[in-house]
């Protein structure tokens, strides 16, 4: 059949028109969010960034995919668990001293209902929102959550033999896949399976559903115990463990940074700490990692059989890293690279693939760049930053300096161009490390004269960045020298 031409011309102008329309509904489209969360897992811990003794296929997987930023802080915490403050950050989105103001039940319940919470935005926003796993903000998950399927504590009841070891090469009396000692163990499943298990179900549950969805999936992996299964340890002889380059027997500040031998992190391994025992909680930590990359690798699969992982953006991240074993520190309340950094990995739609961004960034920001992907405006409590501009290439500059702290007047820590201050006010000490050449952190320049007008300039970036974090403590008081 012969068209005229203004029937073409019709046909030309519906088509146009409708591809604008479908366009514009694309663009309207809200996308679905899987948040994955590791629990006191270091930003090193990844063989695709550069250590070859752990196994993380999938987490490697996702770093090829997406883009990775190599330098990510969790700002500290107010208590020896870390992860409280950490989280807390994370779902008021407020800074440090500012999120401290809500960690209690009453002033935390009160944020959730008024809406104030990551969670809760999310759902305003008009998505299906879910929890598994650890959780431990002080707030009721069950009613933060449409969904909630595992509220985790803090971390699995350990026993009294899984510290203090292995006091020889013949202390066998902890092993970290006996179930006896129940742990990660407790009710038959490991909870890293059972994770793994929740996020295949409810996956399987939204590909049935048109409404976006915000899933949390918080590992309590590889926190300790670091228990798994023991073709997960048999991966890793212990001849194939390296020590530490900044091991010690003891960290000489520990007690006067309160992190000394009665913290609960400290006490896993013996004092002195030995090279073999260091060795052996590594070997463990990298297994429960594998463990969990495993899990990691059930989800990524769970949500290609949605249908919807074209529009969904995935986001892999931990509440704090870890010492294990560097600077003769077994727990994360320092302020070492180590213990403040964190892995953190985007992919989906518009993310580059196989990409690094080295600029500074908080784990938290993860929050307000969720909301933004939702199309939520930025609530004016919120003090993280969206990473979409950094994502684009719009930006090339997140933060000017990161920050750091550990209790009320025990330690404070300021990043800024490559050198690092640390400050342990209890004892007056202060230390300064170039990173850009020594990034073990093992090579103290506070005592090289030289080194004078960098710590005062460093000292004003902390004494300004107080301000931004609610941070009370009169440095200026107690180190009077550095002004």
């Amino acid at each position: 059949m012969r068209r005229s031409v203004s029937a073409w011309i019709f046909i030309a102008l519906f088509v146009i028109g409708n591809v604008s329309l479908i366009t514009k509904a694309n663009a309207a489209e809200q996308p679905n969010i899987l948040f994955i969360f590791a629990d006191d897992q270091c930003f090193d811990t990844l063989r695709s960034l550069g250590n070859k003794e752990v196994e993380t296929p999938n987490l490697d997987r996702l770093v090829k995919s997406g883009t990775t930023f190599t330098h990510v802080y969790n700002q500290g915490g107010w208590n020896g668990a870390i992860c409280i403050a950490s989280r807390t950050m994370l779902s008021t989105g407020r800074f440090l001293w500012n999120a401290h103001k809500v960690d209690n039940r009453k002033l935390g319940e009160k944020e959730r209902a008024a809406g104030r919470f990551w969670s809760e935005y999310m759902r305003t926003a008009g998505y299906d929102t879910y929890m598994s796993g650890k959780w431990h903000v002080k707030v009721d998950a069950l009613k933060a959550f449409d969904v909630v399927s595992h509220v985790r504590p803090g971390m699995p009841k350990a026993t009294p033999e899984g510290y203090n070891r292995p006091l020889s090469k013949d202390d066998k009396t902890w092993q970290p896949f006996d179930k006896k000692f129940g742990g990660f163990w407790e009710g038959g499943i490991h909870w890293s399976e059972v994770l793994g298990n929740d996020g295949e179900e409810f996956l399987a549950r939204a590909a049935k559903r048109d409404k976006p969805f915000f899933m949390y999936l918080a590992f309590n992996a590889p926190h300790d115990p670091r228990q798994s299964p023991k073709e997960y340890v048999d991966k890793y002889p212990l001849d194939k463990i390296s020590v530490p380059a900044s091991f010690l027997g003891e960290y000489p500040f520990n007690e006067g940074m309160s992190s000394g031998r009665k913290l609960r992190d400290e006490r896993l391994a013996p004092f002195p700490r030995t090279k073999y025992s260091v060795k052996v909680n590594r070997q463990e930590y990298y297994a429960i990692i594998t463990h969990m990359d495993h899990q990691i690798g059930r989800l990524l699969k769970a949500l290609e059989k949605t249908g919807k992982a074209d529009n969904t953006y995935i986001f892999f991240t931990a509440d704090h890293g870890l010492a294990c074993g560097h600077h003769g520190l077994m727990g994360k309340q320092n302020m070492y690279d180590h213990s403040v950094r964190v892995p953190f990995i985007v992919n989906g739609p518009g993310i580059a693939a196989d990409k690094k961004i080295s600029t500074p960034i908080y784990l938290q920001d993860i929050m307000p760049t969720t909301l933004e992907l939702a199309g939520v405006e930025k609530p004016k409590q919120v003090q993280f930053k969206s990473l979409l501009p950094l994502l684009s290439g719009r930006s090339s500059q997140s933060y000017e300096a990161m920050y750091g702290a550990y209790l009320k007047g025990s330690q404070r820590m300021v990043t800024w161009k490559g050198h690092k201050l640390i400050l342990y006010p209890n004892i007056k000490k202060a230390r300064l490390f170039d990173l850009s050449v020594d990034p073990g952190e093992t090579n103290d320049l506070a005592g090289d004269a030289k080194q004078k007008d960098r710590i005062r300039e460093l000292f004003s970036k902390l004494l300004k960045l107080q301000v931004e974090m609610g941070d009370d403590l009169d440095l200026k008081a107690l180190y009077p020298d550095l002004l």
